[in-house]
């Protein structure tokens, strides 16, 4: 099969450039984001000094991904308090922007919450906006120390799983430092194993229909020097058939009280080939990514986007000459075709093989052992 191999220079982050930062300039504090549109092309950085700004980063994209979404929405509330802007109509702007990953509305109700506490015991708006703004960067270090327990715990889990090294790994969508305070989630893990030496191919699905595989893991994996190769979706059974994937490792946008996992669509279908093939399916994802309030994978709002990502194709943010209206691609799909795109799929817990969460890993898949590890989880934030 075709390789491809990544320079292996020095293992550093993916990009100079950090996914999120809270900079205060002399014109006022703002929010810089890496526009996650433009790469793998360009590395160009968004600056958000309102809340609607942050809100239309998100729906774009150019934010994405279940932790960085909370910490983006925690920041925009301390944002919209620091500019003074109206806070509460922020919260229900950012909280709304994107209606699967649960941490965006977490990250959202953190700083609000923060906020209304620092009113409520007499502060001014002042001390009120300082107790948002602290409440956000609590939360960026929490996820960046959550991102360095999961891939230990997750490393620890392939090699009792795979004993011996030389792991082959597939994984979907982006789950790196792109949606990360850390160094990511699933991306972690794999990251994790790469530097033990025990990371034999890193197997990318381009992940339609945005391409987040190809675009931004297939980026990070070629920055930090690791053995990857890109397919197609659908070409990831014939992988399987091949006997070439030793585990799926993917993320999550929302895991339901009884196990079901949100996650970028086509998840699913690699869980029942994982099923099938005897191959470990195992999603790692923060505490903050369970739900209990939504009970089962029926309950999820899936996040419908629209028809012209399927039926038109574009470079990132490149000119093109003739581009069709609707998304500024050129069609590959005759003009008026409907295209279903849901933005996500969901996989039953009886198809995971493992959780893996900062307070460890979650197997077999049942409600009362998630109930426990987000029972632990704060406990320790409490504690």
């Amino acid at each position: 099969m075709a390789d491809q191999y990544a320079y292996s220079g020095d293992d550093k982050r993916p990009t100079e450039i950090p996914a999120i930062r809270w900079e205060e300039p002399p014109e006022g504090p703002v929010l810089v984001l890496l526009d996650q549109t433009r790469l793998p092309a360009e590395e160009v950085e968004l600056v958000c000094t309102d809340a609607s700004t942050l809100v239309e980063a998100i729906r774009s994209l150019a934010v994405r991904g279940a932790p960085l979404l909370g910490i983006a929405g925690a920041y925009g509330v301390a944002l919209a308090a620091v500019r003074g802007f109206d806070v509460d109509e922020a919260a229900t702007a950012l909280a709304t922007a994107r209606p699967t990953a649960v941490n965006l509305a977490l990250g959202v109700r953190r700083a609000h919450s923060a906020h209304e506490a620092a009113l409520a015991k007499g502060g001014d708006v002042r001390q009120a906006a300082s107790a948002a703004l602290a409440a956000a960067r609590q939360l960026h270090r929490e996820d960046a120390e959550a991102s360095a327990r999961m891939a230990e715990h997750g490393v620890t889990l392939l090699d009792e799983l795979l004993p011996g090294g030389g792991h082959r790994i597939l994984t979907h969508c982006n789950t790196g430092s792109l949606v990360s305070g850390g160094e990511g989630t699933a991306f972690a893990v794999a990251l994790a194993a790469h530097r033990a030496g025990r990371l034999r191919r890193l197997w990318v699905d381009e992940t339609r229909p945005l391409l987040q595989g190809a675009r931004l893991t297939a980026y990070e994996a070629a920055r930090r020097g690791m053995a990857y190769t890109l397919l197609t979706d659908n070409a990831a059974g014939s992988l399987f058939a091949a006997g070439e994937v030793d585990a799926v490792l993917i993320g999550a946008d929302r895991i339901t009280a009884d196990g079901s996992v949100a996650n970028k669509v086509g998840s699913y279908p690699l869980a029942v080939l994982a099923r099938y093939h005897h191959v470990p399916f195992i999603v790692v994802a923060p505490v903050t990514t369970v739900d209990p309030d939504t009970p089962d994978g029926a309950s999820i709002e899936v996040e419908q986007r629209p028809g012209h990502e399927v039926t038109e194709v574009v470079a990132p943010q490149a000119p093109v000459a003739g581009a069709a209206e609707a998304g500024g691609g050129i069609p590959v799909a005759p003009l008026g075709t409907q295209a279903y795109n849901p933005a996500f799929d969901v996989t039953p817990p009886e198809l995971v093989t493992a959780i893996v969460t900062e307070e460890g890993v979650v197997s077999p898949v049942t409600a009362e052992a998630l109930a426990e590890v987000c029972a632990r989880s704060r406990r320790v934030t409490t504690g």
